[in-house]
């Protein structure tokens, strides 16, 4: 079953640790197929260097295994639920990347410093509020996913034009179009988090100033926006 969504998902997660995303195993992409309702993704808890397409594991929407010899990821009713919530995406990426998580653990959002963060995210990355007692006690996982999805809603976020968040005290999630644009936008997403970081650990002779509004307009629009002309016209 999904034999060749299991192909693309293993790939992209071995790409993980190829862009040194992860450490041990602290890391999970899913794919999905949209037609199906259902979505691939890892197995908790198995190195890389073990781990083989067949291995991955399909779920339905509910977060229930359809197939799969091994457990999937812990992380999973997190992917459920941000697949539920945000219909336009079809793959999701978790890593306790570094810089991201540092971010991630001082409670902050990532401030739009620069022309390459504005680049592929529209405005700064959010960081989302800590789980309460009571969430995390009813259903850990699936309330992180609630949490994020939540906050895309009331902050009125485009999940396809900021395609990534940090959970508080956590770390990162990113997504996209498919798991390999996931992969791609969670390596952006630490590459920006480490240059905001040392932003800010410059000598402050004057109070660091995010990129202005128009300039953080024109290089998003130029990439993502409806007359886009960065790169080349897909024949």
């Amino acid at each position: 079953m999904l034999k060749e969504l299991k192909q693309k998902v293993y790939e992209a997660n071995m790409l993980l640790p190829a862009y040194q995303l992860v450490t041990f195993t602290w890391g999970n992409v899913s794919g999905i197929d949209r037609e199906k309702g259902l979505f691939v993704i890892k197995p908790s808890g198995v190195p890389y260097e073990e781990m083989k397409p067949e291995d991955m594991v399909v779920i339905d929407l509910d977060g229930n295994k359809v197939e799969g010899k091994m457990n999937p990821s812990s992380d999973t009713p997190t992917h459920a639920e941000l697949y539920r919530r945000f219909p336009t995406i079809g793959g999701v990426v978790h890593t306790h990347s570094r810089w991201a998580t540092i971010w991630a653990q001082s409670g902050r959002d990532i401030p739009a410093y620069g022309t390459t963060h504005a680049d592929y995210i529209y405005g700064n990355i959010p960081c989302c509020r800590d789980l309460t007692k009571e969430e995390v006690e009813r259903a850990y996982e699936l309330e992180t996913g609630r949490v994020i999805a939540t906050h895309f809603e009331e902050h009125g976020l485009n999940p396809m034009h900021v395609p990534c968040v940090l959970a508080r005290h956590h770390g990162p999630f990113a997504w996209g179009k498919d798991a390999m644009e996931a992969v791609h936008n969670a390596v952006v997403l630490e590459e920006v988090a480490m240059m905001a970081w040392h932003t800010e650990a410059l000598p402050k002779e004057q109070p660091r100033e995010c990129l202005p509004d128009y300039v953080k307009e024109k290089h998003f629009m130029r990439k993502h926006g409806p007359n886009a002309y960065y790169g080349q016209k897909k024949p």
